[in-house]
Protein backbone atom coordinates (compact mmCIF):
# COMPACT_ATOMS: atom_id res chain seq x y z
CA UNK A 1 0.00 0.00 0.00
CA UNK A 2 1.12 3.53 -0.76
CA UNK A 3 1.49 6.16 1.95
CA UNK A 4 -1.56 7.84 0.46
CA UNK A 5 -4.62 9.52 1.96
CA UNK A 6 -6.64 7.53 -0.59
CA UNK A 7 -5.52 4.32 1.13
CA UNK A 8 -5.33 5.47 4.77
CA UNK A 9 -8.59 3.71 5.72
CA UNK A 10 -7.30 0.40 4.43
CA UNK A 11 -3.92 0.97 6.14
CA UNK A 12 -5.70 1.57 9.44
CA UNK A 13 -7.84 -1.55 9.02
CA UNK A 14 -4.70 -3.53 8.20
CA UNK A 15 -3.11 -2.30 11.43
CA UNK A 16 -5.98 -3.94 13.31
CA UNK A 17 -5.37 -7.33 11.71
CA UNK A 18 -1.97 -8.07 13.25
CA UNK A 19 0.01 -7.73 16.46
CA UNK A 20 2.93 -5.36 15.94
CA UNK A 21 6.25 -5.38 17.72
CA UNK A 22 5.83 -1.68 18.44
CA UNK A 23 2.98 0.82 18.44
CA UNK A 24 3.93 4.50 18.51
CA UNK A 25 1.34 7.07 19.62
CA UNK A 26 2.22 10.46 18.17
CA UNK A 27 3.20 11.57 14.68
CA UNK A 28 5.49 14.46 15.55
CA UNK A 29 9.24 14.36 15.02
CA UNK A 30 9.82 12.18 18.11
CA UNK A 31 7.30 9.54 17.08
CA UNK A 32 8.50 9.68 13.49
CA UNK A 33 12.09 9.11 14.57
CA UNK A 34 11.11 6.17 16.78
CA UNK A 35 9.15 4.57 13.93
CA UNK A 36 12.12 4.90 11.56
CA UNK A 37 14.67 3.56 14.02
CA UNK A 38 12.50 0.58 14.95
CA UNK A 39 11.40 -0.27 11.41
CA UNK A 40 14.96 -0.03 10.09
CA UNK A 41 15.99 -2.65 12.67
CA UNK A 42 13.31 -5.02 11.42
CA UNK A 43 10.55 -4.44 13.96
CA UNK A 44 6.95 -4.39 12.78
CA UNK A 45 5.75 -0.87 13.58
CA UNK A 46 2.42 0.95 13.67
CA UNK A 47 2.11 4.71 14.27
CA UNK A 48 -1.08 6.68 14.92
CA UNK A 49 -1.49 10.46 15.11
CA UNK A 50 -4.75 12.11 16.22
CA UNK A 51 -4.21 15.20 14.03
CA UNK A 52 -2.12 15.49 10.90
CA UNK A 53 1.52 14.47 11.09
CA UNK A 54 3.59 17.27 12.67
CA UNK A 55 0.41 19.26 13.40
CA UNK A 56 1.46 19.96 16.97
CA UNK A 57 4.83 21.13 18.23
CA UNK A 58 6.72 19.74 15.23
CA UNK A 59 5.37 22.32 12.78
CA UNK A 60 5.48 25.27 15.19
CA UNK A 61 9.15 25.53 16.14
CA UNK A 62 11.68 28.23 15.25
CA UNK A 63 12.43 26.02 12.24
CA UNK A 64 16.07 25.56 13.12
CA UNK A 65 18.13 22.42 13.52
CA UNK A 66 20.38 24.12 16.04
CA UNK A 67 22.80 23.20 18.77
CA UNK A 68 21.22 25.18 21.58
CA UNK A 69 23.97 27.73 22.14
CA UNK A 70 21.94 29.42 24.87
CA UNK A 71 21.99 26.25 26.96
CA UNK A 72 25.68 26.84 27.61
CA UNK A 73 24.55 29.80 29.74
CA UNK A 74 22.52 27.31 31.82
CA UNK A 75 25.42 24.87 32.19
CA UNK A 76 23.82 22.20 29.95
CA UNK A 77 27.19 21.22 28.46
CA UNK A 78 26.30 17.60 27.61
CA UNK A 79 23.09 18.64 25.87
CA UNK A 80 24.97 21.13 23.70
CA UNK A 81 27.55 18.48 22.82
CA UNK A 82 24.96 15.81 21.97
CA UNK A 83 22.58 18.05 20.06
CA UNK A 84 25.41 19.85 18.28
CA UNK A 85 26.70 16.57 16.87
CA UNK A 86 23.17 15.55 15.86
CA UNK A 87 22.93 18.65 13.65
CA UNK A 88 25.57 17.21 11.33
CA UNK A 89 23.72 13.89 11.07
CA UNK A 90 20.40 15.59 10.26
CA UNK A 91 22.13 17.69 7.57
CA UNK A 92 23.93 14.72 6.02
CA UNK A 93 20.79 12.56 5.88
CA UNK A 94 18.37 15.29 4.78
CA UNK A 95 20.13 18.15 2.96
CA UNK A 96 16.92 19.02 1.09
CA UNK A 97 15.24 20.03 4.36
CA UNK A 98 18.32 21.45 6.10
CA UNK A 99 20.23 24.56 5.03
CA UNK A 100 23.34 26.03 6.75
CA UNK A 101 22.91 29.71 7.62
CA UNK A 102 25.32 32.07 9.32
CA UNK A 103 23.87 33.51 12.52
CA UNK A 104 24.95 36.88 13.91
CA UNK A 105 25.20 37.24 17.69
CA UNK A 106 25.52 40.98 18.44
CA UNK A 107 27.26 42.12 21.63
CA UNK A 108 26.24 45.28 23.48
CA UNK A 109 27.80 47.17 26.36
CA UNK A 110 24.65 46.75 28.48
CA UNK A 111 23.89 43.19 27.34
CA UNK A 112 24.65 39.82 28.88
CA UNK A 113 26.98 38.84 26.03
CA UNK A 114 30.32 40.58 26.44
CA UNK A 115 33.15 40.14 23.94
CA UNK A 116 35.23 37.79 26.04
CA UNK A 117 32.27 35.68 27.18
CA UNK A 118 30.86 35.43 23.65
CA UNK A 119 34.21 34.47 22.13
CA UNK A 120 34.75 31.82 24.80
CA UNK A 121 31.19 30.50 24.46
CA UNK A 122 31.38 30.18 20.68
CA UNK A 123 34.77 28.52 20.89
CA UNK A 124 33.45 26.01 23.41
CA UNK A 125 30.39 25.51 21.19
CA UNK A 126 32.59 24.70 18.18
CA UNK A 127 34.49 22.16 20.28
CA UNK A 128 31.48 20.49 21.91
CA UNK A 129 29.44 20.31 18.72
CA UNK A 130 32.33 19.11 16.54
CA UNK A 131 31.71 21.95 14.08
CA UNK A 132 33.32 21.63 10.64
CA UNK A 133 36.35 23.86 10.12
CA UNK A 134 34.63 25.98 7.45
CA UNK A 135 31.65 26.61 9.77
CA UNK A 136 33.53 27.65 12.90
CA UNK A 137 32.79 30.94 14.62
CA UNK A 138 34.15 34.27 13.44
CA UNK A 139 34.40 37.32 15.70
CA UNK A 140 33.44 40.63 14.04
CA UNK A 141 34.16 44.23 14.89
CA UNK A 142 31.38 46.77 15.36
CA UNK A 143 31.85 48.00 11.78
CA UNK A 144 31.88 44.47 10.35
CA UNK A 145 28.70 43.59 12.24
CA UNK A 146 26.88 46.66 10.91
CA UNK A 147 28.09 45.91 7.39
CA UNK A 148 26.44 42.50 7.65
CA UNK A 149 23.23 43.89 9.15
CA UNK A 150 22.71 47.68 8.98
CA UNK A 151 19.37 47.46 10.82
CA UNK A 152 21.08 46.56 14.10
CA UNK A 153 20.94 49.02 16.98
CA UNK A 154 24.17 51.02 16.85
CA UNK A 155 24.17 52.42 20.39
CA UNK A 156 26.43 50.34 22.61
CA UNK A 157 27.27 47.81 19.88
CA UNK A 158 30.72 46.35 20.53
CA UNK A 159 30.88 43.74 17.79
CA UNK A 160 29.37 40.33 17.07
CA UNK A 161 30.03 36.66 16.97
CA UNK A 162 29.11 34.82 13.76
CA UNK A 163 28.43 31.09 13.73
CA UNK A 164 26.48 28.56 11.68
CA UNK A 165 23.03 27.21 12.45
CA UNK A 166 20.78 25.15 10.15
CA UNK A 167 17.42 26.32 8.86
CA UNK A 168 14.82 23.63 8.33
CA UNK A 169 11.21 23.07 7.39
CA UNK A 170 10.22 21.30 10.59
CA UNK A 171 6.99 19.79 9.26
CA UNK A 172 8.59 18.50 6.07
CA UNK A 173 11.47 17.06 8.07
CA UNK A 174 8.95 15.14 10.18
CA UNK A 175 7.02 13.88 7.16
CA UNK A 176 10.18 12.81 5.32
CA UNK A 177 11.24 10.78 8.39
CA UNK A 178 7.82 9.10 8.53
CA UNK A 179 7.96 8.35 4.80
CA UNK A 180 11.32 6.67 5.28
CA UNK A 181 9.90 4.59 8.14
CA UNK A 182 7.09 3.54 5.80
CA UNK A 183 9.67 2.51 3.20
CA UNK A 184 11.08 0.17 5.85
CA UNK A 185 7.64 -1.35 6.40
CA UNK A 186 6.10 0.80 9.14
CA UNK A 187 2.40 1.62 8.89
CA UNK A 188 1.43 5.18 9.80
CA UNK A 189 -1.96 6.90 9.80
CA UNK A 190 -2.98 10.47 10.64
CA UNK A 191 -6.33 11.58 12.10
CA UNK A 192 -6.38 8.39 14.17
CA UNK A 193 -6.91 9.10 17.88
CA UNK A 194 -5.77 6.73 20.64
CA UNK A 195 -8.74 6.75 23.01
CA UNK A 196 -7.68 4.15 25.55
CA UNK A 197 -5.43 1.18 26.20
CA UNK A 198 -6.05 -2.54 26.11
CA UNK A 199 -4.26 -4.87 28.49
CA UNK A 200 -3.20 -8.49 28.74
CA UNK A 201 -3.41 -8.95 32.47
CA UNK A 202 -1.75 -5.82 33.81
CA UNK A 203 0.47 -5.22 30.79
CA UNK A 204 -0.44 -2.75 28.07
CA UNK A 205 -1.06 -4.60 24.82
CA UNK A 206 -2.46 -2.02 22.43
CA UNK A 207 -4.91 0.83 21.99
CA UNK A 208 -8.47 1.59 20.98
CA UNK A 209 -8.25 3.95 18.00
CA UNK A 210 -10.94 6.17 16.49
CA UNK A 211 -10.68 7.18 12.85
CA UNK A 212 -11.56 10.86 13.13
CA UNK A 213 -12.61 11.09 9.49
CA UNK A 214 -15.43 8.55 9.69
CA UNK A 215 -15.81 7.57 13.35
CA UNK A 216 -14.77 3.95 12.79
CA UNK A 217 -13.07 2.15 15.68
CA UNK A 218 -10.04 -0.11 15.41
CA UNK A 219 -8.14 -2.05 18.03
CA UNK A 220 -4.39 -2.08 17.34
CA UNK A 221 -2.36 -4.61 19.30
CA UNK A 222 1.38 -4.46 19.96
CA UNK A 223 3.99 -6.08 22.18
CA UNK A 224 5.34 -2.68 23.21
CA UNK A 225 3.63 0.71 23.20
CA UNK A 226 5.40 4.08 23.21
CA UNK A 227 3.64 7.27 24.21
CA UNK A 228 5.32 10.00 22.12
CA UNK A 229 2.31 12.31 22.09
CA UNK A 230 4.18 15.52 22.91
CA UNK A 231 1.88 17.91 24.83
CA UNK A 232 -0.61 15.05 25.28
CA UNK A 233 1.84 12.66 26.98
CA UNK A 234 0.26 13.23 30.40
CA UNK A 235 -3.26 12.79 28.98
CA UNK A 236 -2.31 9.28 27.89
CA UNK A 237 -0.50 8.60 31.18
CA UNK A 238 -3.76 9.43 32.95
CA UNK A 239 -5.62 6.91 30.77
CA UNK A 240 -2.99 4.35 31.82
CA UNK A 241 -3.35 5.50 35.46
CA UNK A 242 0.40 6.07 35.53
CA UNK A 243 0.65 9.86 35.78
CA UNK A 244 2.81 9.93 38.89
CA UNK A 245 5.81 11.84 40.18
CA UNK A 246 7.09 13.83 37.18
CA UNK A 247 4.69 15.85 35.07
CA UNK A 248 4.75 17.98 31.96
CA UNK A 249 5.01 21.75 32.04
CA UNK A 250 3.63 23.14 28.78
CA UNK A 251 5.12 26.40 27.57
CA UNK A 252 4.02 28.42 24.56
CA UNK A 253 6.29 29.86 21.89
CA UNK A 254 5.08 32.42 19.36
CA UNK A 255 6.60 33.66 16.07
CA UNK A 256 5.54 36.61 13.92
CA UNK A 257 6.16 36.85 10.17
CA UNK A 258 6.73 40.09 8.25
CA UNK A 259 7.26 40.79 4.57
CA UNK A 260 10.77 41.87 3.64
CA UNK A 261 9.31 45.09 2.25
CA UNK A 262 8.70 46.26 5.84
CA UNK A 263 11.42 44.25 7.57
CA UNK A 264 14.36 43.98 5.11
CA UNK A 265 16.60 41.80 7.28
CA UNK A 266 19.73 40.61 5.45
CA UNK A 267 21.25 38.40 8.10
CA UNK A 268 19.86 35.91 10.62
CA UNK A 269 20.23 37.37 14.12
CA UNK A 270 20.24 35.76 17.55
CA UNK A 271 19.84 38.63 19.96
CA UNK A 272 19.73 39.47 23.62
CA UNK A 273 16.41 41.19 24.37
CA UNK A 274 16.04 43.98 26.95
CA UNK A 275 14.66 41.46 29.48
CA UNK A 276 17.63 39.12 29.04
CA UNK A 277 15.81 36.50 26.93
CA UNK A 278 17.29 35.41 23.61
CA UNK A 279 15.25 35.69 20.40
CA UNK A 280 15.81 34.91 16.73
CA UNK A 281 15.13 37.12 13.70
CA UNK A 282 15.49 35.10 10.51
CA UNK A 283 15.11 36.03 6.82
CA UNK A 284 13.44 33.33 4.73
CA UNK A 285 11.80 33.21 1.29
CA UNK A 286 11.13 36.95 1.07
CA UNK A 287 9.92 37.16 4.67
CA UNK A 288 11.42 37.80 8.09
CA UNK A 289 10.16 35.92 11.12
CA UNK A 290 10.90 36.68 14.77
CA UNK A 291 10.50 34.61 17.93
CA UNK A 292 10.08 33.12 20.28
CA UNK A 293 8.14 33.81 23.45
CA UNK A 294 8.29 31.42 26.40
CA UNK A 295 5.25 31.47 28.67
CA UNK A 296 3.43 28.86 30.75
CA UNK A 297 0.46 27.39 28.86
CA UNK A 298 -2.56 25.67 30.40
CA UNK A 299 -5.22 25.75 27.65
CA UNK A 300 -5.95 23.29 24.81
CA UNK A 301 -2.57 22.32 23.30
CA UNK A 302 -4.23 21.59 19.95
CA UNK A 303 -5.14 25.24 19.42
CA UNK A 304 -2.63 27.63 20.99
CA UNK A 305 -3.30 31.21 19.96
CA UNK A 306 -1.14 34.27 19.47
CA UNK A 307 -2.42 36.81 21.97
CA UNK A 308 -2.13 40.57 21.87
CA UNK A 309 0.40 40.29 24.69
CA UNK A 310 2.51 37.92 22.58
CA UNK A 311 2.49 40.31 19.63
CA UNK A 312 3.36 43.30 21.78
CA UNK A 313 6.29 41.44 23.35
CA UNK A 314 7.82 40.51 19.99
CA UNK A 315 7.17 43.92 18.42
CA UNK A 316 8.88 45.56 21.38
CA UNK A 317 11.83 43.16 21.04
CA UNK A 318 12.12 44.07 17.35
CA UNK A 319 11.99 47.78 18.21
CA UNK A 320 14.70 47.29 20.83
CA UNK A 321 17.26 45.62 18.55
CA UNK A 322 16.19 47.24 15.23
CA UNK A 323 15.23 50.79 16.34
CA UNK A 324 14.98 52.30 12.84
CA UNK A 325 12.01 50.04 12.09
CA UNK A 326 8.52 51.19 13.04
CA UNK A 327 6.61 47.94 12.82
CA UNK A 328 3.04 47.71 14.05
CA UNK A 329 0.41 45.03 14.48
CA UNK A 330 -0.74 45.74 10.94
CA UNK A 331 2.64 44.69 9.54
CA UNK A 332 2.29 41.14 10.87
CA UNK A 333 1.56 39.01 7.81
CA UNK A 334 1.19 35.67 9.57
CA UNK A 335 2.10 33.97 12.82
CA UNK A 336 2.20 30.65 14.60
CA UNK A 337 2.09 29.45 18.18
CA UNK A 338 3.41 26.13 19.44
CA UNK A 339 3.45 24.29 22.76
CA UNK A 340 6.61 22.73 24.19
CA UNK A 341 6.18 19.57 26.31
CA UNK A 342 8.86 20.18 28.96
CA UNK A 343 9.48 18.32 32.22
CA UNK A 344 8.26 20.35 35.19
CA UNK A 345 10.98 21.74 37.48
CA UNK A 346 9.80 23.45 40.65
CA UNK A 347 10.75 27.09 41.02
CA UNK A 348 11.99 27.55 37.45
CA UNK A 349 10.61 29.98 34.88
CA UNK A 350 9.55 28.60 31.47
CA UNK A 351 12.80 29.87 29.89
CA UNK A 352 14.93 28.19 32.56
CA UNK A 353 13.34 24.72 32.40
CA UNK A 354 15.69 22.18 30.85
CA UNK A 355 15.02 20.98 27.31
CA UNK A 356 16.44 17.56 28.14
CA UNK A 357 14.37 14.55 27.13
CA UNK A 358 13.24 12.02 29.69
CA UNK A 359 11.83 8.48 29.47
CA UNK A 360 9.36 6.90 31.89
CA UNK A 361 8.01 3.37 32.07
CA UNK A 362 4.76 2.69 33.89
CA UNK A 363 3.92 -0.51 35.82
CA UNK A 364 1.84 -1.55 32.79
CA UNK A 365 4.89 -1.37 30.53
CA UNK A 366 3.77 1.80 28.73
CA UNK A 367 6.88 3.74 27.74
CA UNK A 368 6.60 7.53 27.55
CA UNK A 369 9.07 10.12 26.30
CA UNK A 370 8.86 13.90 26.64
CA UNK A 371 11.09 16.96 26.56
CA UNK A 372 13.97 17.14 24.12
CA UNK A 373 14.55 19.24 21.04
CA UNK A 374 13.80 18.89 17.34
CA UNK A 375 17.52 18.57 16.62
CA UNK A 376 17.93 15.61 18.93
CA UNK A 377 15.03 13.55 17.60
CA UNK A 378 17.22 10.79 16.10
CA UNK A 379 19.19 10.21 19.29
CA UNK A 380 16.02 10.20 21.38
CA UNK A 381 14.55 7.59 19.04
CA UNK A 382 17.68 5.47 19.27
CA UNK A 383 17.50 5.51 23.08
CA UNK A 384 13.85 4.41 23.08
CA UNK A 385 14.36 1.61 20.56
CA UNK A 386 17.52 0.42 22.34
CA UNK A 387 15.37 0.09 25.47
CA UNK A 388 12.71 -1.86 23.58
CA UNK A 389 15.24 -4.11 21.83
CA UNK A 390 16.83 -4.91 25.20
CA UNK A 391 13.42 -5.84 26.61
CA UNK A 392 12.74 -8.15 23.66
CA UNK A 393 16.15 -9.76 24.21
CA UNK A 394 15.43 -10.39 27.89
CA UNK A 395 12.02 -11.78 26.99
CA UNK A 396 13.70 -14.07 24.44
CA UNK A 397 11.37 -12.81 21.76
CA UNK A 398 13.74 -11.63 19.02
CA UNK A 399 17.17 -10.11 18.62
CA UNK A 400 17.39 -6.82 16.75
CA UNK A 401 20.42 -5.05 15.34
CA UNK A 402 21.84 -1.80 16.75
CA UNK A 403 20.52 1.49 15.41
CA UNK A 404 21.58 2.39 11.87
CA UNK A 405 19.93 5.81 11.58
CA UNK A 406 23.18 7.79 11.71
CA UNK A 407 23.69 6.71 8.11
CA UNK A 408 20.14 6.29 6.77
CA UNK A 409 19.06 9.15 4.48
CA UNK A 410 15.49 10.23 5.16
CA UNK A 411 12.99 10.23 2.28
CA UNK A 412 14.21 12.64 -0.38
CA UNK A 413 17.75 12.53 0.99
CA UNK A 414 19.12 9.78 -1.26
CA UNK A 415 21.66 11.99 -3.03
CA UNK A 416 24.95 10.88 -1.48
CA UNK A 417 25.22 13.43 1.33
CA UNK A 418 25.11 17.18 1.71
CA UNK A 419 28.34 17.78 -0.23
CA UNK A 420 26.63 16.52 -3.39
CA UNK A 421 23.40 18.46 -2.90
CA UNK A 422 24.17 21.49 -5.06
CA UNK A 423 25.33 19.25 -7.92
CA UNK A 424 22.14 17.22 -7.52
CA UNK A 425 20.01 20.38 -7.69
CA UNK A 426 21.83 21.49 -10.83
CA UNK A 427 21.27 18.11 -12.51
CA UNK A 428 17.59 18.02 -11.61
CA UNK A 429 17.11 21.64 -12.66
CA UNK A 430 18.43 20.77 -16.10
CA UNK A 431 16.07 17.77 -16.17
CA UNK A 432 13.17 20.08 -15.31
CA UNK A 433 14.15 22.55 -18.02
CA UNK A 434 13.90 19.73 -20.56
CA UNK A 435 10.30 19.33 -19.37
CA UNK A 436 9.82 23.01 -20.29
CA UNK A 437 9.82 24.21 -16.68
CA UNK A 438 11.31 27.59 -15.86
CA UNK A 439 14.76 27.32 -14.26
CA UNK A 440 13.66 28.75 -10.90
CA UNK A 441 10.67 26.39 -10.72
CA UNK A 442 12.72 23.29 -11.49
CA UNK A 443 15.34 24.27 -8.91
CA UNK A 444 12.65 25.02 -6.33
CA UNK A 445 11.14 21.54 -6.70
CA UNK A 446 14.58 19.88 -6.53
CA UNK A 447 15.43 21.72 -3.32
CA UNK A 448 12.10 21.02 -1.63
CA UNK A 449 11.63 17.37 -2.59
CA UNK A 450 15.21 16.17 -2.98
CA UNK A 451 15.51 12.74 -4.56
CA UNK A 452 11.70 12.48 -4.75
CA UNK A 453 11.57 15.29 -7.31
CA UNK A 454 11.37 12.83 -10.20
CA UNK A 455 7.86 11.92 -9.02
CA UNK A 456 6.88 15.59 -9.24
CA UNK A 457 8.35 15.85 -12.73
CA UNK A 458 6.35 12.78 -13.82
CA UNK A 459 3.11 14.29 -12.49
CA UNK A 460 3.84 17.57 -14.29
CA UNK A 461 4.58 15.83 -17.56
CA UNK A 462 1.46 13.64 -17.42
CA UNK A 463 -0.82 16.50 -16.36
CA UNK A 464 0.46 18.88 -19.04
CA UNK A 465 -0.35 16.31 -21.72
CA UNK A 466 -3.85 15.74 -20.28
CA UNK A 467 -4.86 19.26 -19.25
CA UNK A 468 -2.69 21.75 -21.10
CA UNK A 469 -2.49 23.96 -17.98
CA UNK A 470 -0.15 26.90 -17.45
CA UNK A 471 3.03 26.32 -15.46
CA UNK A 472 1.77 27.82 -12.19
CA UNK A 473 -1.26 25.51 -12.17
CA UNK A 474 0.94 22.54 -13.05
CA UNK A 475 3.35 23.24 -10.20
CA UNK A 476 0.56 23.60 -7.67
CA UNK A 477 -1.35 20.53 -8.85
CA UNK A 478 1.82 18.39 -8.93
CA UNK A 479 2.68 19.29 -5.33
CA UNK A 480 -0.89 18.66 -4.22
CA UNK A 481 -1.16 15.31 -5.99
CA UNK A 482 2.20 14.23 -4.59
CA UNK A 483 1.16 15.24 -1.07
CA UNK A 484 -2.05 13.21 -1.39
CA UNK A 485 -0.55 10.13 -3.05
CA UNK A 486 2.77 9.96 -1.18
CA UNK A 487 2.43 12.07 2.00
CA UNK A 488 -1.11 11.27 3.21
CA UNK A 489 -2.37 14.86 3.02
CA UNK A 490 -6.09 14.79 3.83
CA UNK A 491 -7.20 18.41 4.06
CA UNK A 492 -6.26 21.73 2.40
CA UNK A 493 -4.68 22.76 5.73
CA UNK A 494 -2.42 19.69 5.59
CA UNK A 495 -1.23 20.86 2.19
CA UNK A 496 -0.93 24.60 2.80
CA UNK A 497 0.56 24.43 6.30
CA UNK A 498 2.54 21.22 6.72
CA UNK A 499 3.37 20.05 3.17
CA UNK A 500 4.32 23.46 1.73
CA UNK A 501 4.52 26.04 4.55
CA UNK A 502 2.47 28.41 2.38
CA UNK A 503 0.31 29.60 5.28
CA UNK A 504 3.37 31.28 6.80
CA UNK A 505 5.64 32.18 3.90
CA UNK A 506 3.57 32.20 0.68
CA UNK A 507 0.21 33.68 1.61
CA UNK A 508 -0.51 35.17 -1.83
CA UNK A 509 0.06 31.83 -3.52
CA UNK A 510 -2.15 30.12 -0.95
CA UNK A 511 -4.94 32.67 -1.38
CA UNK A 512 -4.69 32.37 -5.15
CA UNK A 513 -5.02 28.57 -5.10
CA UNK A 514 -7.16 27.97 -2.03
CA UNK A 515 -10.38 27.39 -3.99
CA UNK A 516 -8.67 25.34 -6.71
CA UNK A 517 -6.99 23.10 -4.12
CA UNK A 518 -10.34 22.49 -2.44
CA UNK A 519 -11.83 21.67 -5.85
CA UNK A 520 -8.97 19.35 -6.80
CA UNK A 521 -9.05 17.57 -3.44
CA UNK A 522 -12.81 17.14 -3.83
CA UNK A 523 -12.22 15.50 -7.19
CA UNK A 524 -9.78 13.06 -5.58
Amino acid sequence: MRFSSLERGEILRHMGRQTHDLLVIGGGITGAGIALDAASRGMTVALVEMQDFAAGTSSRSTKLVHGGLRYLKQGEVKMVADVGKERAIVYENGPHVTTPAWMLLPMYADGSLGKRRTALGLRLYDFLAGVNRNERRVMLSREEALAKEPLLKKEGLQGAGCYVEYRTDDARLTIEVIKKAVQFGAKAVNYARADGFIYDGRQVAGVHVTDQLNGNNVVIRARKVVNAAGPWVDVLREKDQSKQRKFLCLTKGVHLVFDQSVFPLRQAIYFDNSDGRMLFAIPREGKTYVGTTDTTYTDDPANPHVTNEDRVYILQAVSYIFPTLSLTDGDVESSWAGVRPLIEEAGKTPSDISRKDEIWESPSGLIAIAGGKLTGYRKMAEMIVDLIADKFKKERYKLFSPSMTTSIPISGGDIGGYEKFEHFVQEKTEEGIKLELRTEHAAFLARRYGSNVSSLFSIINETRQQKGWNESDLLTFAQLKYSIDHEMAVTPADFFIRRTGAMYFHRRWMEKYEDKVKEWMGEK
